[in-house]
């Protein structure tokens, strides 16, 4: 696979987005025929239906917070796009998940597997988070960085989404994702939306502050954050509309989260599996099981570890199931490897069988794009 184009984001929020919009144009024009014909096809969404729920959006987005607002805008202006379908792309996960809900939608929910590994079981004392993100195939995403005054940023998105949602930053702080469904999910509910709350998180100079980025407001559809700090600590918070759980790594050796709650009764929702067959328990037992084999976890132990295949289609490193209709169809889009401490990112673009692993360093971006 070929390497993530980088973007370097500077000026005001307008400036990024319109940045953004023009170096991924023909990628962000891709992603919102793909994301159209989902919403179309699998989420049971008339054109009608999709332009409401999408002002409705970017309406919330305008209120919660101009600057991001701005960013889309630029977006739209450096893309050539409406601005209506570059909000169906940053609202496409409550769009998308309270749709396949509402409908009952036959699909696979099942779409990524994250981890996070503490000092004591690192082989070089490091702390690591990371994830394989499973995903509709012919996504298109990228690598942005940006500076806010002290603090540099470098995360993944998908073109023309201005909120990255797995990366790090220079304060050590990194995160990775997992989709969660649950009874209460619906997009009309409003609340901070999943691309706003992770760029909120990655925007953090402490793990108190994306903790509480995490945690705060009550969302319209369930998802997981895993946090990790260059301080040693790793944090997990399922997070629904009935509030959100905090799970702390003190208690286990490695902490790994896919696509369901681990303790949904304290949240007091009720899952939702509209896949078949359902990967995710496998998936987490899975990595747990290979994690915890190992008496230190070296990088290539992760790397192993994530492009394994036990289990066929229910494995970590995930490929378009045949039997699947085309549009039903997911696969491991993007895997991470995220060093805290050395604030360096490896990463594949596709499932991580098929290619090596590409570095990308935080420092050194920063000093070659100064």
């Amino acid at each position: 696979m070929s390497k993530l184009p980088i973007v370097t984001l500077q000026g005001s929020a307008w400036d990024r987005g319109q940045t953004h919009g023009q170096h991924l144009a023909p990628q962000v024009a891709a992603n919102i025929a793909i994301y159209r014909d989902r919403m179309r096809q699998d989420a049971g969404l008339s054109d009608a239906q999709i332009a409401h729920r999408c002002q409705f959006y970017l309406d919330v987005f305008t209120e919660l917070d101009p600057d991001y607002r701005a960013a889309m805008d630029g977006i739209a202006a450096g893309s050539g796009q409406s601005l209506q379908d570059i909000a169906m792309l940053n609202a496409r996960f409550e769009l998308l998940y309270s749709a396949w809900s509402e409908a009952g939608a036959a699909r696979d929910v099942d779409e990524c597997t994250a981890f996070g590994i503490r000092r004591t079981l690192s082989s070089d004392n490091a702390v690591r988070i990371g994830q394989n993100w499973d995903w509709f195939p012919g996504i298109n995403g990228a690598l942005l960085m940006w500076a806010d005054d002290d603090l540099t940023t470098v995360a993944y998105t998908e073109a023309g989404v201005a909120g990255a949602k797995i990366g790090l930053n220079s304060a050590g702080i990194g995160l990775c994702v997992n989709g969660l469904s649950s009874n209460l999910d619906d997009w009309e509910r409003g609340g901070v939306p999943y691309h706003l709350r992770t760029s909120r998180i990655l925007g953090s100079r402490s793990l108190n502050e994306a903790i509480g980025h995490a945690s705060v407001d009550p969302p319209a559809c369930s998802a997981n954050y895993l946090i990790g700090s260059s301080t040693g600590e790793i944090v997990d918070i399922e997070s629904s509309p009935a509030g959100a759980n905090r799970l702390t790594a003190d208690d286990v050796r490695v902490m790994v989260h896919a696509n369901h709650f681990v303790d949904p009764d304290a949240l007091r929702i009720t899952q939702r599996w509209n896949s078949s067959p359902i990967t995710t328990f496998h998936r987490a037992q899975r990595l747990e099981k290979l994690m915890e084999a190992q008496h230190q976890v070296a990088h290539g132990d992760i790397e192993a570890a994530l492009a394994d295949h036990e289990g066929g289609i229910l494995g970590l490193c995930r490929h378009p199931d045949a039997q699947k209709p085309p549009h039903l169809r997911t696969h491991t889009a993007f895997s991470a490897i995220i060093d805290l401490d050395a604030l360096t990112m490896h990463y594949t673009q596709g499932p991580p069988c098929e290619s090596g692993y590409e570095r990308v360093g935080l420092a050194a971006l920063a000093r070659a794009h100064a």
